[in-house]
């Protein structure tokens, strides 16, 4: 019960690592308002998870769904402890290939998303004594791959962000720090798995680039995202955690 009486907000939570870090958050005693915006999934989640998740159907770029959300658990619950930033999506393509609308709605999602929750929360942490902010991040931004340009961008962003926060907020006992994961079996990479040629051949070209030899869980990543929301992590801000299977080496 590492967060007993915590509260959280969890973005991107209806699957893949948001799913699995709600349902960690939940075992260690935590109460989680669960931001998605696939409604029908959310549904499944608090069905699985019981009374400590509210779900919340919402649109993490746009200012006025997110001060909604954030509203509501701080009204459902009385308080809020514990921000994970987890909404994203991963689009391919060089930079040339990508269009303004795709480089824009990857910006939206993966990182004005962080924006607008942080902007949120952070008056609430202030107001209370303190908080913890976890953001996902990625491996990639430790080692580049090829044709993700825009995800890259967005997910470097994201790390300084982290690291400005960081040091923004250290006096007022925010901790932030970020995540970043390597190649996670998730519906996500299943999703984009599908859209290859030969789908078999594509999954062991991804297992191939793990030094480890395997792809990573949602479980694995969860264990990591309670470790640094914890007080086990206090003296813990600012930094990347690689969780990666070697891929950053």
């Amino acid at each position: 019960m590492r967060l007993k009486d915590k509260v959280a907000i969890i973005t991107g939570a209806a699957a893949g690592i948001g799913r699995a870090v709600t349902l960690a958050f939940v075992a260690e005693g935590a109460r989680v308002g669960a931001v998605d915006h696939d409604e029908a999934a959310l549904g499944r989640l608090a069905a699985e998870a019981g009374s400590a998740v509210l779900p919340l159907n919402a649109d993490v770029s746009s200012a006025a769904s997110v001060a909604r959300t954030a509203a509501a658990v701080a009204e459902a619950f009385g308080r809020v402890d514990i921000l994970f930033n987890n909404a994203g999506i991963v689009p391919h393509g060089r930079i040339h290939e990508t269009s303004e609308q795709e480089w824009d709605r990857t910006m939206s999602v993966n990182l004005k998303s962080m924006y607008l929750y942080c902007h949120s929360v952070i008056p609430i942490f202030l107001n209370s004594g303190g908080g913890v902010i976890l953001n996902t991040s990625s491996a990639t931004v430790l080692r580049q791959v090829k044709d993700r340009a825009a995800y890259t961008t967005s997910k470097g962003a994201v790390l300084a962000l982290t690291r400005s926060m960081a040091l923004d907020y250290i006096q007022d006992n925010i901790r932030v720090n970020c995540l970043c994961p390597g190649t996670i079996d998730t519906p996500s990479l299943q999703k984009r798995l599908s859209a290859f040629p030969d789908p078999a051949e594509a999954r062991k070209q991804f297992i191939a680039r793990q030094p480890i030899g395997r792809l990573g869980t949602a479980d694995e990543v969860a264990e990591a995202a309670v470790y640094l929301v914890s007080a086990e992590s206090g003296f813990v801000t600012g930094i990347a955690f690689s969780i990666d299977g070697g891929f950053s080496l």
